[in-house]
């Protein structure tokens, strides 16, 4: 199980790699203004588990996971209807843009155009697996431009 902390832009990036194709409802986002905390709880695909095969077909694992970041002062999501909370979506990378340094932009990008902007004093974030994994047959296939 990982726990994970990333406290500039080269820990993040780590953590956003972790995180790739991670799926959530729209009702595991949580806003906390008062603690300045922003949580997404997810089922992250995990990356750090070799395939097994089963039956002649590889088997994948994905984990309870919740991501934490810390000092978030505003929240801005595009595409993303807060009144649905069944919808799916597919993270797909967290990216950081630098403003007044420390503090600066860190984007949630996730798949159909959908993203998440959190204005942040500094980077401070972590990713905390909750429990066991459990069996998936399914890994997330990027189509690749030639």
């Amino acid at each position: 199980m990982l726990k994970l902390v990333a406290m500039d832009e080269e820990d993040l990036q780590i953590i956003s790699a972790h995180v790739q194709d991670a799926v959530l409802k729209v009702s595991d986002l949580d806003y906390r203004p008062a603690e300045q905390r922003f949580l997404l709880a997810c089922n992250r695909f995990s990356r750090d588990q070799k395939p097994v095969a089963t039956r002649g077909k590889e088997s994948f694992e994905r984990r309870r996971s919740v991501v934490h970041f810390e000092r978030v002062t505003s929240v801005r999501a595009q595409n993303i209807d807060r009144t649905h909370g069944d919808d799916v979506l597919a993270l797909l990378a967290i990216n950081f843009e630098p403003a007044d340094a420390p503090s600066g932009v860190i984007e949630l990008v996730f798949a159909a155009d959908k993203t998440i902007r959190l204005t942040v004093e500094v980077i401070e974030m972590r990713l905390t697996d909750l429990g066991p994994a459990w069996e998936t047959g399914n890994k997330p296939d990027h189509m690749t431009a030639e």
